[in-house]
Parts: structure tokens; C-alpha cells; sequence
């Protein structure tokens, strides 16, 4: 995917902690990445999480979470966690994601959330409200 494809592009610096013994980001902490740029992605959309949601009734579970490693990060590097709303189903949202260090695509995947009343933590349909957002933001409706 072309970079250009995301809205959001949220900066980070890759901390001391987040190395491994080889120097590189370990594997585990990309997933932290791609949680901290669906986090800014719902502040970009004006429902910033959880509040945002709960406040109508609503809560977002994670029931798939997909890396592909194609480079590494390093201590210290900046990366960009780029962010987009690549599908809505009838009760999930899946995020497409990618890490860049400058031009270059060093991570990619996919997050996919389930809608659910928290009360009973059962599936429920994306509300118009988000589904409204996310279209203004991503410039068209993102479709199932």
C-alpha cells in the first residue's frame, strides 16, 4: 500500500527498552506500535477511546491482530505508525497499519475489532456515529 493511502501518520522514537539483544525493536513490541497509532486514530476521528465509545453504548474488542516484518527498527530511530480504516463489516473494523522509518516500509498488518455491547460482550453492529466519523475522515466510506 502507498503510504500516501493513510490519513494518519503518528511519529514515534523507538526507546532504549524497546531493543533486543541484536539492537532491533523485538518483534513483540510492533503490536505496542500499531495500539498506540489505532489510540491516536481514534483521537484524529474525535472518539477517543474508550470514552468515545462507551459513552453510546459501545466497546471494541481485538479478535485478530496479523505482523509482517519486512526491516527493522533501531534504538532511537523515528518511525511513523500509519494508520487507516481498510474495511467495516457489519460488527468489526479492520485497521491496515504500517511502520516507515522515512521512505522506507519497515512493518505491515492488520488489527480487526469486534463491536460489542460491554455489558454483555456480545457482538453488535458498528454504530452510524463511528462509521459517519471514520468516513469523514478517511474521505469515503471504508466498506466490508
Amino acid at each position: 500500500m502507498a503510504r500516501a493511502d493513510f490519513r494518519l501518520a503518528y511519529p514515534m522514537r523507538v526507546r532504549w527498552a524497546e531493543v533486543d539483544r541484536q539492537g532491533i525493536v523485538f518483534n513483540g513490541h510492533y503490536l505496542m506500535y500499531f495500539d498506540c497509532g489505532i489510540t491516536e486514530y481514534w483521537r484524529a476521528i474525535g472518539t477517543p477511546y474508550p470514552e468515545g465509545l462507551a459513552e453510546h453504548g459501545s466497546d471494541l474488542y481485538v479478535v485478530k491482530a496479523t505482523v509482517e516484518y519486512q526491516g527493522s527498527a533501531e534504538y532511537d530511530d523515528m518511525i511513523d505508525v500509519c494508520v487507516r480504516v481498510a474495511s467495516i463489516g457489519r460488527s468489526s473494523v479492520r485497521f491496515a497499519i504500517e511502520i516507515h522509518r522515512g521512505d522506507a516500509r519497515l512493518v505491515s498488518g492488520e488489527v480487526v475489532y469486534v463491536n460489542a455491547d460491554p455489558a454483555t460482550r456480545k457482538s453488535a453492529p458498528v454504530p452510524a456515529f463511528l462509521r459517519e466519523a471514520i468516513a469523514r475522515f478517511e474521505g469515503h466510506a471504508p466498506v466490508g
